[in-house]
């Protein structure tokens, strides 16, 4: 392979938002592997920090995805109307970050050889608050995932110097698509979409009205931020993953709904991640680029 074509060869993977869809992005991240694709960076937003900081760390994709399988997503769900009125979530959110702590065993972002960088998302200025070796080396990166996986009003708002943090998946576009590697390698963004079936009706419960409607919210809300336009400017490193019905917030995931999630990130970025990548070097003549 020659100099240009292994610079060619070489991406950013951005694994955009996902929430408890995360496992698209390890289909995704599959996908990448088979297709030759070099990285040393990697981007992770929301759910896509979870599965970006655990292959930094060195876990293999192979107990990454046993881990997601395996994990049942109900332990991290809490329900406090209390702690949603003055914190901003219905759960707290330690658990969860003690939980991802002990899979990084401990890890700073100084501990690994990877350039991973976790975005998360400034409540007071809606600005990008980017969390890396450069940065923060002596943070852990379970902290920081935590404060990218601050879905709101799933999990509470977490401050980071002074600036209360939420969910990175709420950030524009822009925010996204940096030089993360100094040196034009291009970035490729993964985004997970989900549709609501309108047409089915939601069955009230009369006895937790509240708890009910709340969940129904928060489910909206993911929803509608997911099926955001991408912009004409970044369509060209833009994949699309449709999660059908599955959407950001849903903790009651079955092995199979998992091995779905996984099976259509992988499908979808292995036909369009070599047709977008084709668009971007236009003037490579029959490349493994080429679908």
């Amino acid at each position: 392979m020659t100099d240009t074509a292994a610079q060619q060869q070489k991406i950013v993977p951005i694994f955009s938002g996902g929430g408890t869809r995360l496992s698209a992005h390890i289909g995704i991240l599959q996908a990448l592997l088979e297709l030759n694709y070099r990285f040393d960076s990697l981007v992770g937003v929301s759910g896509g920090s979870i599965v970006s900081s655990l292959y930094s760390a060195g876990m293999s994709l192979e107990d990454i995805k046993r881990l997601a399988l395996n994990t049942d997503f109900r332990q991290f769900r809490e329900f406090s109307i209390l702690r949603l009125l003055f914190e901003g979530g219905l759960a707290s959110g330690d658990f969860f970050e003690e939980w991802m702590d002990e899979q990084l065993q401990g890890r700073t972002f100084a501990d690994i050889p990877m350039r991973l960088n976790i975005l998360a998302t400034d409540l007071n200025s809606g600005a990008p608050v980017i969390f890396n070796r450069e940065r923060c080396p002596d943070l852990k990166i379970s902290k920081a995932v935590r404060y990218s996986m601050s879905i709101p009003l799933i999990f509470s708002f977490k401050k980071y110097q002074d600036s209360p943090l939420t969910d990175g998946a709420i950030l524009a576009e822009d925010a996204l698509f940096d030089d993360w590697n100094g040196d034009g390698t291009p970035g490729v963004c993964f985004r997970l979409k989900s549709n609501q079936d309108g047409r089915k009706p939601n069955k009230i419960h009369s006895l937790v009205p509240l708890k009910h409607y709340v969940e129904l919210l928060i489910r909206t809300f993911m929803t509608a931020i997911s099926r955001e336009y991408v912009n004409a400017q970044y369509w060209h490193n833009t994949v699309v993953i449709n999660t059908g019905e599955v959407s950001a917030v849903d903790f009651n995931l079955t092995k199979d709904a998992k091995n779905q999630l996984f099976e259509v990130g992988y499908q979808t970025a292995k036909q369009y991640v070599p047709l977008k990548l084709h668009n971007i070097y236009p003037y490579r003549q029959g490349s493994s680029l080429q679908a």
